[in-house]
């Protein structure tokens, strides 16, 4: 059988590098963290302190690794966060409106810009 050789696409996510999101569902609902970064072939994103699970790892003295359990951090999708607005500091959805020639980010809710 042939194996389906199709590229992925790529995916618009509404969140970028830096953005503050909470986790709205899942095993760390309602947790808050900063996106460490955006993989938009597969949809899913890397925050901070969110989905972190313990890994047994060898240890590699010529790497710099220790051996033992590490607490690594583990993408999560993208439709699992919202962004939370820097002014309101709740979690919204995004508008896309368009302030002086250029294309913003604006929080559903209070419409103040979100992109700095």
């Amino acid at each position: 059988m042939a194996k389906n050789t199709k590229p992925l696409a790529n995916k618009k996510l509404h969140t970028k590098v830096g953005d503050r999101v909470v986790v709205i569902s899942g095993k760390d609902k309602g947790k808050q963290g900063n996106v460490k970064s955006v993989d938009t072939q597969k949809g899913t994103i890397l925050v901070d302190g969110v989905n972190v699970v313990t890994k047994a790892q060898k240890a590699n003295p010529m790497a710099g690794i220790q051996g033992g359990l590490n607490k690594i951090a583990k993408p999560i999708n993208a439709s699992k966060v919202m962004v939370c607005c820097p002014s309101c500091e709740k979690a919204t959805r995004i508008k896309k409106e368009i302030r002086d020639g250029k294309k913003v980010r604006v929080c559903a809710k209070c419409g103040e810009v979100i992109d700095v």
